[in-house]
Formats: structure tokens, C-alpha cells, sequence
């Protein structure tokens, strides 16, 4: 599967961005879909991921109760919304699909930068 992250950019602080990760192929309900962050100097962190269905979803610490992961199966496509942005949102987000695990995973897309200003 290849996986193409949109949607990134300049937010404020308190706002909102919505990025969407479209995937290739037939078989994108096959997958568990999750989305990961790096900034700068940082490791890699688990930002969200949902099940094959959607019925599940999962979540880091540190996005809790503001961003939502979901799926569209008919459209091939997963969004991480993010609402009430922070400043250490800041990083290169990546959406990444394995059929088998939720928390690590075989295929990722080429990253999309979010920048939060305060």
C-alpha cells in the first residue's frame, strides 16, 4: 500500500488543522491506520491509530481529548483532526498502515509538516 499525508501547514495556537492520508490500492479496510509526529531533535511519537473498520481508536498521552482519528473505507482514506492546536504540536506528521499491529507498522507515507505558532 502507498499512503499520501495532506492537509498540513500554519496554524495558531487554538486552532484547527485536519490532515487526511489517502491510500493506494484495494484493500485500505485490510489495514489498521495510525498517525506518528517527529520534531525536530525528538524521537518518533504515537500521535493516534483506528482499526480496520474504525471501530477502535487509540491515542498518545499528549493529543487525548483533542484529536480525532477516523476512516472513510469507501474513499481510502484516514484523517487525524486536530483541534485546539499547541505550539509543541509542531512536527512532520505521518500516517503508516500494517495489516497486522496497531503500534508498529510496514508502510508509511512521506510525512506532512505542521507548524503551530504561538
Amino acid at each position: 500500500v502507498q499512503l499520501q499525508a495532506s492537509g498540513g501547514g500554519l496554524e495558531q495556537a487554538g486552532g484547527s488543522l485536519r490532515l487526511s492520508c489517502a491510500a493506494s490500492g484495494r484493500t485500505f479496510s485490510s489495514y489498521h491506520m495510525g498517525w506518528f509526529r517527529q520534531a525536530p531533535g525528538k524521537a518518533r511519537e504515537f500521535v493516534a491509530a483506528i482499526t480496520k473498520s474504525g471501530g477502535s481508536a487509540y491515542y498518545g498521552e499528549s493529543v487525548e481529548g483533542r484529536f480525532t482519528i477516523s476512516r472513510d473505507n469507501a474513499k481510502n482514506t484516514v484523517y487525524l483532526q486536530m483541534n485546539n492546536l499547541k505550539p509543541e504540536d509542531t512536527a512532520v506528521y505521518y500516517c503508516a498502515a500494517d495489516p497486522r499491529r496497531l503500534h508498529d507498522y510496514d508502510y508509511w507515507g512521506q510525512g506532512t509538516q505542521v507548524t503551530v505558532s504561538s
